[in-house]
């Protein structure tokens, strides 16, 4: 507001001196019309004079004109309108900065009048530009000084402000960002045995024996799938940041025809959540990566903050891996010092029996195993009658893919601590709970167990470029976890059950240089046995002596690999060749005579990689 009314001071005493200083024109032509009225061109020279005091008007408004859009070009107004009052009032009085009738000229030009004798507060300097000062040559010399404006070249125009590189790929909605995410994947492998399946290793079930065709024959394949589309939507809503996140590949359930004339991939979900977050405090809810998968950098449920092996090109990534994809609430408090965070989540449950990505089965009581089960009852008068028991307990567990069907009975409770004293150094420790329950019609009697886990992961870098890593579960009822790769329990003859210890750990290391990336891990499952006798006499568990080869008792796989960067920029995206081998080994807990103590597989993957551009905006918590 006292910017508009300094401007209109400026423009009202511009006004003031243009008429004032024309009765001072009249003047000066009456005096020359008085001392030349004898003359007969005395009338033409005062039309000339008028013509030229009328050009000096015109450009007076110019000047004014070009002044006030200075003004309003003025980059920093909050700054003028902000200045003190004493400031303003120690300053040279200028035309303008009153309201008055009299012109107001700065104090030197009154300095410059007093020994003038002249009645106009004449200036030997005017404060015109120089155009103006040519035109008035031939002129009154005062009548210049007397209008004092300040020269529209003493302005300094304003500075063109450097222009941000293009940002990357986003769109807005409102206030909110829009961040397309994906890449295009075009993967290899090469397989010495027939494992089966697409480019994921099912790694508890390769090809075992020698006189089977899977164990005699290699495999080639190349694939699509692992491509990724999703998007990511960033928005500060009343002090809170909030992110939505949306993620798919192509490794569906696919049609039977799939690889004949046109491989046309399942869309499958992947990651789906949304998360709020203000100040110290955040709240998850969504399909995400489970608390229980091993971080990189405080708790986030951001890819590029977790551990997942995501530069192998296997999409079921390393033997020993224990994570998760899974619906999850999740509570945060992230310490102000953001070198400390701690969290407890709500997971999705499944009491699991085996049969998932190659995963082995249990084997369960006999009476318990089936849709349907038979008792024979004979009467007194010697009546045999034979009837038809409901024998739920493959309906009852996740038992080879009945999961949504299983009827669970709460969530489990995985809690996490994670300390990162720099950037250098990440640490973290938690468990998680698991609660089952089964119920037994032929007794008709409940059975419930709790059961558990813990984890501890190490990160450091060594020095520049170099880190090593490890990351360790231990569990009892917690292969789930561990991409399903043991059962989480058994069911003894009478229906109770028994948690099955499973553990795992991937350790190694990797280096970065430039545009390269060299990895190596190690990692292992170690799968405990766990036996009860069946009312037959037989035995039913995992891991008894006759068991299937499928029961494991370990599973192991050393990998080696790289990540080339071809090229990458913020607008354009990036282009990356990777490689990977790979060898499994599982040892089964009983071994047939003649049979082989275990089986082996050798895979070599490639991967030419696109990843869109675009990187998330710089709002909130997770955006950093």
């Amino acid at each position: 507001m006292q910017i508009r009314v300094t401007r209109n001071r400026w423009l009202a005493g511009a006004i003031v001196m243009i008429v004032l200083a024309t009765p001072v024109f009249s003047q000066t032509a009456a005096d020359t019309s008085s001392n030349k009225s004898g003359k007969p061109d005395d009338v033409s020279l005062l039309k000339q004079q008028i013509a030229e005091q009328q050009k000096q008007i015109e450009q007076l408004r110019t000047i004014v004109d070009q002044m006030k859009q200075k003004l309003d070009q003025s980059p920093n107004p909050a700054q003028t309108a902000a200045k003190p009052a004493q400031t303003a009032a120690t300053q040279a009085p200028n035309l303008g900065q009153v309201a008055s009738t009299s012109p107001m000229v700065p104090k030197a030009a009154e300095k410059s009048s007093a020994g003038s004798g002249g009645s106009l507060l004449a200036s030997t300097s005017p404060m015109v530009p120089r155009s103006v000062q040519k035109a008035a040559v031939g002129t009154d010399t005062n009548l210049v000084a007397s209008t004092v404006i300040p020269s529209a070249a003493a302005t300094p125009p304003p500075q063109t402000q450097k222009s941000d590189p293009d940002p990357p790929l986003q769109l807005h909605i409102g206030t909110a960002s829009i961040t397309p995410l994906g890449f295009m994947d075009f993967s290899s492998v090469f397989r010495t045995h027939a494992a089966g399946g697409s480019i994921g290793t099912s790694f508890a079930s390769i090809p075992y024996g020698n006189s089977i065709y899977q164990d005699n024959l290699s495999e080639t394949r190349l694939s699509m799938q692992n491509s990724r589309i999703g998007f990511r939507v960033d928005a500060d809503v009343k002090g809170a940041h909030v992110i939505g996140y949306m993620e798919a590949d192509f490794l569906g359930n696919n049609p039977t025809n799939v690889a004949v004339s046109s491989n046309s991939n399942t869309l499958r979900s992947r990651l789906y959540w949304v998360d709020i977050a203000r100040g110290s405090w955040e709240v998850l809810g969504g399909q995400t990566w489970s608390l229980i998968t091993p971080s990189r950098n405080g708790i986030s449920p951001l890819p590029g903050d977790l551990f997942f092996c995501g530069q192998l090109v296997d999409v079921n990534y390393n033997v020993g891996l224990f994570w998760g994809r899974i619906p999850e609430l999740r509570f945060v408090y992230h310490h102000p010092s953001n070198k400390l965070a701690f969290a407890v989540a709500l997971d999705s449950p499944d009491q699991y029996a085996g049969g998932s990505a190659g995963g082995p089965l249990i084997t369960l009581p006999f009476a318990l195993n089936g849709p349907t089960s038979t008792t024979t009852t004979t009467s007194a008068s010697g009546v045999t009658t034979t009837t038809a028991l409901p024998t739920t307990y493959q309906g009852e567990l996740d038992y080879n893919g009945n999961g949504l069907n299983a009827p669970n009975v709460a969530p489990d409770v995985i809690a996490k601590l994670a300390f990162d004293p720099s950037k250098r150094v990440h640490f973290d420790i938690g468990g998680v709970e698991r609660n089952f329950k089964l119920y037994n019609p032929n007794n008709k009697t409940d059975y419930s167990a709790t059961g558990g886990g813990g984890f501890l992961n190490f990160e450091v870098d060594v020095f520049k470029g170099f880190r090593l890593l490890t990351h360790n579960f231990w569990s009892d009822g917690g292969g789930r976890y561990i991409f399903g790769q043991a059962p989480d329990l058994i069911a003894r003859a009478d229906g109770s059950i028994s948690l099955i210890h499973a553990s795992s750990t991937v350790s190694g290391f990797e280096y970065t240089h430039k545009k390269t990336m060299i990895y190596a891990y190690y990692g292992g499952i170690s799968v405990g046995r766990n036996v009860a006798i069946d009312t037959t006499g037989k035995p039913v568990g995992y891991g008894y002596t006759g068991a299937p080869n499928g029961q494991n008792r370990t599973i192991q796989e050393p990998t080696l690999g790289f990540n080339q960067t071809i090229w990458k920029d913020a607008k354009w995206g990036a282009v990356n060749f990777m490689g990977q081998y790979s060898y499994v080994t599982r040892d089964p807990w009983y071994v047939a005579h003649g049979q082989p103590p275990n089986a082996s597989l050798n895979m070599v993957f490639f991967n030419l990689r696109y990843t869109l551009p675009g990187s998330a905006p710089t709002l909130g918590r997770l955006a950093q």
